[in-house]
């Protein structure tokens, strides 16, 4: 896909979403899709491989909840894999600190990789799992919101989440649309409000991103 008309598309995806996105934040998307399709050529980062399906399914769709963040600055992104939502999130609002978490050691040399890359500040990969105790002491109660993709279980999100989002924070669960049953599943989860569910279309899909926000209540 011509540089051009990926610009193009990030563009008319931010406006769609009402987040323009300025011409720093283009040159970033830019060069994170080069590293990614670089990379993914040796390690499974995702797979698709098209620019544009890239370009609207990770790049725009990581962009979706940031209006729901609540004006959090401390993020934790669990799962983060090839770095949605964290990396595009901070690619649009510099001002976010952020900790992304993998369990696979590759993914997260990516991600330091792109972070560097992309001279970003302020922003983390770490490599472990968050049940994991030393991880759990060190960034116990650090985040006004913990965000991820990754989650099929929402339940085992909420448990794990917990621990690190401060008091009043937000979880975030990113889902596709059919989450009910997965939300009636965790409808009783002690710590956290009754969710907010916001369902928002995938520019120039047809495509429903879910956006699930729990408020911690204790």
């Amino acid at each position: 896909m011509e540089e051009k008309l990926i610009i193009e598309l990030l563009k008319k995806g931010g406006e769609e979403l009402s987040m323009p996105l300025p011409d720093a934040s283009i040159s970033l998307f830019l060069r994170y899709l080069k590293e990614l399709k670089a990379w993914n050529k040796k390690i499974n980062l995702t797979s698709i491989e098209d620019d544009r399906e890239i370009i609207l399914r990770h790049f725009i769709d990581s962009l979706i909840p940031y209006r729901y963040l609540e004006g959090s600055k401390r993020l934790l992104d669990i799962g983060a894999g090839a770095g949605f939502p964290g990396i595009p999130l901070k690619a649009l609002d510099p001002s976010i600190r952020v900790t992304l978490i993998d369990s696979i050691e590759k993914k997260v040399h990516f991600l330091r990789h792109v972070i560097r890359t992309l001279g970003l500040k302020e922003i983390e990969a770490v490599h472990g799992r968050v049940e994991d105790k030393a991880i759990m002491e060190r960034y116990a109660l650090s985040f006004d919101c913990v965000i991820s993709r990754a989650f099929s279980e929402l339940k085992d999100y909420l448990r794990l989440s917990l621990p690190y989002v401060a008091p009043g924070g937000i979880i975030i669960a990113v889902k596709g649309p059919a989450y009910e049953k997965d939300l009636e599943a965790a409808k009783w989860f002690k710590g956290v409000d009754k969710p907010e569910v916001f369902e928002v279309n995938l520019p120039f899909t047809d495509r429903t991103t879910v956006i699930l926000r729990f408020r911690k209540t204790i």
